[in-house]
């Protein structure tokens, strides 16, 4: 399964390398938007879990994994512009639905709230609109120590904290990938972490109010960075919100064990493709809230 690669033009102002995972047999396709400090990479089991039932798209933001040596680093990025990208891939590849992780909600959320006009689904995972306190803790140490580029600590912090659940290779490589980063990731981040910690996080739920297509929320468990309740604060704010809670799980959802991989696809594709994967086959360890708000 090799991907069709691009480097592709965004407004002349960024190039983004893609990936294009295309399934002859599948009718739709779905774009994958990364969280902090991730790279494509981190969707390999994804890709696994929705190809070929669909055609898949990666892509690496600007200023980071295999982009980053395409583009100069003059200014930070913001969430709108990270929508704005989202939005410019969506259009090329003529993708139906979105599918973020973590942070990646941020721009995805953007993004939607523009209507775009291929849309048809969302998928929101390990995202939510409040700041809570082990999130707080989480992100002021994080600022501590990407403004001082100690990417040792940092890699430490994220193993420590939203990462506790991975097991122990995927630790190894996360520590590898996040200790080593290029100075102007670490500035990125520290300006995506500021932003969060002082900005308007308001802004989350006026972008949900504009959604129109059917969004499903998916959260683990044992993730108390950002955790399913706090998740269904979305459900006042979107009008076809829907939530999922993979038991057993934290942060990183299909990554962490077998169990949570199963789970977490059985609630995709009873999502994206309902009348294949019936909700009621689920299994057990998924439990799913439908909300429509008034």
């Amino acid at each position: 399964m090799r991907p069709e690669i691009a480097v592709l033009d965004i407004q002349g102002q960024y190039r983004v390398y893609t990936e294009f995972y295309r399934a002859n047999a599948a009718d739709k396709t779905i774009i994958l938007v990364n969280g902090s400090l991730a790279t494509t990479a981190s969707f390999a089991q994804t890709v696994k879990n929705l190809h070929p039932q669909f055609n898949v798209v990666l892509y690496d933001q600007p200023y980071a994994g295999r982009s980053k040596a395409h583009n100069r680093h003059e200014r930070m990025l913001t969430k709108e512009v990270e929508g704005q990208i989202l939005l410019e891939l969506i259009e090329h590849f003529a993708a139906e639905h979105v599918l973020s992780f973590s942070w990646g909600g941020a721009a995805a959320l953007q993004a939607l709230s523009q209507r775009p006009r291929r849309i048809e689904k969302a998928v929101i995972s390990s995202f939510s609109p409040v700041i809570n306190e082990p999130m707080r803790d989480y992100l002021e140490r994080g600022v501590d120590y990407l403004g001082s580029r100690d990417g040792h600590r940092v890699g430490d912090l994220v193993n420590n904290t939203i990462g506790k659940h991975l097991p122990s290779l995927f630790k190894r490589f996360n520590y590898r990938h996040v200790s080593s980063l290029a100075e102007h990731e670490y500035g990125q981040m520290h300006f995506h972490i500021s932003h969060v910690l002082h900005g308007d996080r308001q802004c989350y739920l006026r972008a949900a109010r504009n959604i129109q297509v059917p969004v499903l929320f998916i959260n683990g468990e044992w993730d108390e960075y950002t955790s399913a309740n706090d998740a269904r604060l979305f459900a006042n704010h979107v009008q076809q919100s829907s939530f999922s809670t993979i038991q057993a799980t934290g942060h990183f959802l299909d990554m962490e064990h077998k169990a949570a991989c199963r789970d977490t696809r059985q609630a995709l594709m009873g999502f994206l493709k309902p009348g294949q994967y019936d909700n009621r086959s689920r299994a057990p360890h998924v439990q799913e809230q439908h909300v429509r708000a008034l």
